[in-house]
Parts: C-alpha cells; structure tokens; sequence
C-alpha cells in the first residue's frame, strides 16, 4: 500500500469489499454447517487482522478483542435498526470511525 491514505470514502469502499469478502470466506470454512458459527465475530477480527488490507486502510492494526467487541456491537445495533444500507457499508463507516485515522 502506498503512503498516501486514501480519502475517507474510498477506504470505506476499501474495508467494505474485506468485509465482503471475509463474509464469502466465513461461509466456506464453515459449509458443512451452513455457515453457522456462534464465535463468527472472533474468526472475522482475526481474519481482518492478519489476512487482510484492513489495518493499513485504518492506519494501525486493531486489537483483537477490541474489533471483535466492535463487530458484535454492530451486528447488534444492525440488527435491531434495520437500516437501509447493507450491512457491509454500515460495518464499514463504523469501524473506520471507531479505529480510523482522525479526519481534518
């Protein structure tokens, strides 16, 4: 990755597409149970963390058990507003907000 950070919106794209991406993976490593996985949010931040472009797009690498709190409180909040977006884009914005370099 290059030293010029992205603008906000195309590292929100950017993180989006991980968590597209990380969401088709999770679903092939647990096919044999539908991709029911109670610990989902553990494999997702570690996935994140260690196999993905996320901590060069958020400007620092995340701890573990902070993301995982992250995802569980956005699948949550998710859940029980039912925004218009998908949830890839709502995670997205959030988690660059959350662990994201400061805007200005």
């Amino acid at each position: 990755m290059s030293d010029v950070t992205p603008p906000a919106y195309d590292r929100v794209e950017e993180i989006r597409k991980l968590l597209h991406e990380a969401a088709e993976t999770h679903h092939i490593v647990y096919r044999i149970v539908d991709g029911d996985d109670p610990d989902w949010a553990s494999w997702y931040a570690d996935w994140l963390i260690n196999l993905s472009e996320l901590p060069d797009l958020l400007g620092a690498k995340p701890v573990r058990s902070a993301l995982v709190y992250e995802l569980v409180g956005l699948d949550r909040e998710y859940t029980e507003t039912k925004p218009p977006e998908p949830w890839e884009i709502f995670y997205a914005r959030r988690l660059l907000q959350h662990f994201g370099p400061a805007e200005g």
